[in-house]
């Protein structure tokens, strides 16, 4: 059974931001008959923070809405580098790196989307088809149709060119996502793209070489190219990381409060955003409870995505822990902790701060301690060379403090 709501869910709560026909997409996801979606995605690194995850939060509606979903590991465009935003070429990863960073990610995905079941999605990797296609035949059937100065006219060159370093070699980008497409809608019958908003111009690439294949070689294919606005931060950085480091959504890259607290710490801006996103409520609830308590808001809001990501259980207990240390309550069972040797104990505390990872150096620690940023047990640290001691822990811990929001309960084991 196919919801067709999905088209007017989409426009609601803002997910759809580019369309290459809007008016096409509308009509198939009315139509009650089934689609085959892909979002695709380089695998160049071993886990996703939140920030990545835009993306499969919107596939999740389309694999409930009962389309299939394809989510194509970047196997061979990881080799190269999306060039998007960068003022750099991107680290090259070797083929070994690439493969085990999929089979992390894949575990991390059943978050959001059922791979069993009557409906299940599938992971695709590109390597598989560029493998074996030779250099020669692909420029000749796929680069012959990318005119150079329309692709350096768009936004996902502008920083590399702008730089003087954009390479023969990240050009072959485009080409390759492009033609990702093709192969998906002759092998799955695949018809619609989404992706990111920064990824308009690959997107919409693989629509236009469609269009040229069928015009110069009969082909029919019916491609439709769409994106997801992106989560950009007051500052203008993309959501998914904060002071502290990324919000990553693997139980054991992050503690459970960690994870709460920085989705607590989304700026107000984006709120609404998030909300629309990582959960089901409706938008003028949503709105509604926005502009009567930002705050409260928030609050509901880190709750529903951690028991989303991590389960019921540790969103309990991170808001626990959070109402606890930030309403001045004494129950601190479910603090973020660091387990102290009785020798890693008689280090400065700059040291530990370091070990903590409320820092990222001694250097950093001595100046936040200069300026009065950091505090032990509620009061302010003045010396950074000071040594815990046993009246720091009679209450059979000490509580260390970066500014309001970042603390750790220290235990001697």
């Amino acid at each position: 059974m196919i919801d067709t709501t999905l088209f007017k869910t989409l426009k609601e709560r803002g997910l759809l931001y580019q369309c290459t026909d809007e008016e096409a997409l509308q009509k198939k996801l009315e139509s009650g008959e089934p689609i085959v979606v892909y979002e695709g995605t380089d695998p160049t690194a071993d886990s996703l923070h939140l920030g990545h995850c835009i993306p499969y939060c919107i596939m999740r509606r389309f694999q409930q809405a009962g389309h299939k979903v394809i989510l194509l590991m970047g196997g061979a465009t990881a080799c190269i580098g999306d060039p998007s935003g960068r003022n750099t070429i991107r680290k090259m990863l070797d083929k070994q790196e690439i493969a085990n960073n999929i089979a992390s990610i894949k575990s991390s995905l059943s978050k959001f989307l059922d791979f069993e079941g009557e409906n299940p999605a599938i992971v695709v990797n590109n390597a598989d088809w560029y493998n074996g296609y030779d250099y020669i035949d692909f420029m000749r059937e796929i680069g012959v149709h990318f005119n150079v100065n329309e692709m350096l006219a768009t936004e996902i060159y502008n920083n590399r060119l702008e730089a003087g370093g954009l390479t023969f070699f990240e050009l072959g980008y485009m080409l390759m996502q492009a033609y990702d497409f093709i192969h998906l809608a002759d092998k799955y019958n695949c018809t619609l793209q989404y992706g990111g908003g920064d990824q308009w111009a690959n997107v919409a690439a693989g629509v236009k070489l469609a269009r040229k294949l069928n015009f110069n070689t009969g082909t029919k294919y019916d491609l439709i190219g769409a994106t997801n606005p992106l989560l950009v931060m007051p500052n203008g950085k993309k959501m998914g990381k904060t002071e502290k480091g990324a919000i990553w959504i693997d139980n054991d890259k992050i503690s459970a409060y960690d994870f709460y607290q920085g989705i607590y710490q989304t700026p107000d801006a984006c709120v609404r955003m998030m909300f629309a996103l990582f959960t089901d409520i409706p938008m003028p609830e949503i709105d509604a409870m926005i502009e009567k308590d930002i705050v409260n808001a928030k609050k509901v809001l880190s709750y529903e995505i951690t028991k989303f990501i991590r389960g019921e259980q540790d969103a309990i207990l991170a808001q626990q822990a959070s109402e606890n240390l930030f309403n001045g309550g004494s129950n601190l069972d479910n603090a973020p902790t660091l387990e102290l040797t009785n020798q890693d104990a008689t280090l400065p505390i700059s040291d530990i701060l370091v070990m903590a990872k409320l820092c990222a150096s001694k250097g950093e620690a001595r100046r936040l301690i200069d300026q009065g940023g950091i505090s032990l047990n509620d009061n302010k640290v003045c010396d950074f060379k000071y040594v815990l001691t046993n009246e720091d822990f009679s209450n059979g811990y000490a509580l260390l403090k970066k500014g309001k929001k970042q603390f750790i309960k220290l235990v001697i084991v």
